[in-house]
């Protein structure tokens, strides 16, 4: 509770102390969290919010804020108390500032308790002030990398003389777990390559992870690593000298032209010297004798909880509060002026924050003609997304080194490279790193860019922790994977993806859409850029599939409900449905074509979204799936895992259930049994197995 009790010292002293007892007892009431992170690098995140950061409360969502990302999200009670003692707006969906705080009070003492605003871990559009979620080591640090290559981009773009609109700065306090963590080193890499010297990392270097001392399993030299990478690294010996921090932030400033690296030595509970077990406070409360001590080294009333003394909102108020107000106001002032001058970059900027796409973003996109030959689906999708990206210019991407083989190049005029040298491409090089790419599209889309990334499908298992946060975080990342069925050949088990449609199907939120032919892919692409609040896995072949004659079968448009009817018979209603995704749809219509042929009456459903077609109204999807017609079959290159949802328990899939070899396509699909033959004669069979039981149950 707020007190007019105030322990002796400065107000530097007095708000920190504040800091690490909130901490301390939003962890003990929980009996749940890390107090021991919070307490020893109170003073920096004090430091640098009351000092350093541009960031104005009362408008998180300020588009030219600087961003402060706490990769160590177990400290989540380190965040909440700043975003607390600095009065953080809430924001609602509509990006309206609601007047109230993001966090208040009594979300601290119900910290980690169902529907506070103070989860475990930091959780975006659940807590405002909050750039990202994180818990997974690395994740943070990962997604800073992209904020920092969206400011540089929004700077190269919308920046004009006189206009400084974006340079916004990124800082991410991270620990020796994300230190740890591969994905680190993959954004590290980068962000030196790139020389973002708007990026800082500020790393709480206190030597504990939770099974002990980290001499355990790591004794890298930090800084050497880091200078390797490309980064500036300077060091601050003792977490509590303030004087010291703010020296280690100015040379982070005056950098230009490379990443920072602040080495914080720490302990845990630093400040605390009576706290006996380190470990204990690393991951679990102090307990009550503990925590009594604690705040006696601190001078602090060992039995007061909650304690906010007097003085301290005032101190925040005239601080990060004062100073963050009035760069947002120049800031509001600034961009009316440029708004007259240069009203259609202007537009864009507001579009962008919003989520909004331009007016006639898809009139590019291509009709392709029926053609038996056909395309690659990577290769339509290339084309479609050369149409839509001179529409919306804040779309860029690119591939952890497999364009050539994705086909996810911008090659229009003027699209570019983003590159040290240059920052206004709109082409990104990602290296060979699939899980950096994946979180650092995390990062820009969450600076409101629309970010996509590629490889092959077997290789989204390398990016799955960041795939998963994109959709927990409800962010219209575009994820594009290629290659991706046993139809790719030669390459063999290593390369055919089999369980990883399964997994990602798996995963609340995302959208999987495997689309059949081009002109499924251009509507798989009206799709996905209309999406704001739901990441995206858009699955392509390798191989050459039909371009279906859309005047004989269903219109692609249905791709927007995810599944629709592509054949139906010609007289009377269907006897058997057979569903398939991507390549299998050319194998369901040939089946169809020969059972045609024969008077058997079936139904060809192409599926290109499970998750799609799931939130159609009951109506619509027993109109594409009747009840009543039970001979059914799945055809999809992959594990038939999840399938039996639509075919029934009795229904028949015709999937994969090993890996793959190493052969040539034509091969394979006999091997497997991937032939119109083969899926003519499960139909059949189907329609036997439903005949005899009809049969047993009269």
């Amino acid at each position: 509770m707020t007190t007019t009790h105030r322990p002796s010292g400065d107000l530097d002293t007095i708000s920190i102390n504040t800091i690490r007892t909130l901490a301390i007892d939003a962890v003990e009431q929980a009996n749940s969290g890390h107090p021991g992170t919070p307490m020893g690098m109170a003073p920096v995140g004090y430091q640098l919010w009351q000092y350093e950061l541009n960031f104005d409360p009362a408008d998180p969502l300020w588009p030219n804020r600087d961003r402060f990302v706490l990769s160590a999200g177990h400290a989540s009670m380190l965040l909440y108390s700043l975003l607390h003692l600095a009065g953080v707006k809430a924001v609602n969906p509509a990006y309206e500032t609601l007047g109230h705080a993001s966090v208040t009070l009594e979300d601290i003492k119900t910290f980690r308790e169902l529907g506070s605003r103070c989860p475990g871990h930091p959780e975006y559009r659940w807590t405002s002030g909050v750039e990202t979620t994180t818990g997974p080591l690395g994740q943070g640090v990962a997604n800073s990398v992209g904020m920092a290559i969206s400011s540089a981009w929004l700077a190269s773009r919308y920046n004009k003389p006189g206009f400084n609109l974006f340079d916004y700065k990124v800082y991410s306090l991270m620990g020796d777990g994300d230190m740890m963590e591969g994905i680190s080193d993959e954004a590290a890499s980068l962000a030196g390559h790139l020389g973002l010297s708007n990026l800082c990392w500020i790393y709480d270097n206190n030597k504990v992870t939770i099974e002990g001392p980290t001499a355990l399993a790591f004794s890298e030299d930090v800084s050497s690593l880091f200078l390797g990478y490309g980064w500036n690294v300077t060091k601050v010996s003792d977490a509590n000298d303030l004087s010291m921090l703010a020296k280690a932030f100015q040379v982070f400033r005056d950098e230009t032209q490379r990443p920072t690296l602040i080495i914080v030595d720490s302990h845990i509970g630093f400040g605390a010297p009576d706290v006996q077990d380190t470990s204990a406070a690393h991951g679990a409360p102090l307990g009550a004798e503990e925590a009594k001590k604690a705040k006696h080294s601190y001078g602090w009333p060992e039995n007061a909880k909650f304690l906010i003394p007097e003085g301290v909102y005032e101190h925040f108020a005239k601080g990060i509060g004062a100073r963050g107000g009035e760069l947002r106001a120049a800031w509001i002032s600034l961009f009316a002026d440029y708004e007259r001058k240069h009203p259609t970059l202007a537009a864009e900027i507001l579009a962008m924050q919003h989520r909004e796409l331009p007016l006639h973003w898809d009139v590019d996109i291509p009709t392709f003609n029926s053609d038996p030959k056909g395309m690659a689906t990577r290769e339509s999708s290339g084309e479609v997304l050369n149409a839509i990206a001179p529409r919306v210019p804040w779309l860029l991407g690119g591939s952890a080194d497999l364009t050539p083989s994705t086909l996810t190049h911008l090659t229009f005029a003027g699209a570019g490279d983003f590159e040290a040298a240059d920052y206004n491409g709109r082409n990104l090089h990602f290296g060979i790193r699939e899980h950096g790419a994946a979180a650092i599209s995390s990062g820009l889309s969450l600076s409101k860019v629309r970010p996509y990334w590629s490889t092959f499908l077997v290789f989204s298992d390398y990016a799955r922790g960041a795939i998963r946060l994109s959709a927990l975080m409800e962010i219209p990342v575009i994820h594009i994977f290629t290659h991706d069925s046993i139809g790719m050949g030669q390459d063999g088990p290593t390369h055919q993806p089999i369980e990883q449609l399964a997994s990602l199907r798996a995963i609340p939120g995302l959208i999987v859409l495997r689309p059949a032919d081009a002109n499924e892919v251009a509507e798989a692409w009206r799709v996905i850029m209309e999406l704001q609040h739901n990441p995206v896995a858009l699955v392509l072949t390798r191989q050459a599939v039909p371009t279906l004659d859309r005047s004989r079968y269903g219109s692609a448009k249905g791709v927007a409900r995810g599944a629709y009817v592509l054949a139906d018979p010609i007289n009377g209603p269907p006897e058997a449905i057979v569903i398939a995704t991507g390549s299998e749809v050319s194998l369901a219509i040939a089946a169809y074509e020969e059972l045609s042929s024969q008077g058997i009456a079936v139904r060809v459903v192409s599926m290109p979204s499970c998750e799609l077609f799931d939130r159609q109204p009951a109506t619509y999807r027993d109109s594409v799936l009747p009840p009543e017609i039970l001979a059914r079959v799945a055809v999809e290159e992959a594990s038939t895992f999840g399938w039996h949802r639509y075919v029934g328990i009795d229904g028949a899939v015709v999937g994969m259930h090993t890996f793959g070899a190493s052969a040539p396509l034509k091969d394979l699909q006999n091997k497997f049994g991937f032939t119109p033959e083969k899926v003519a004669d499960t139909i059949r069979q189907q329609l036997q197995t439903q005949l005899q039981n009809q049969r047993k149950n009269r």
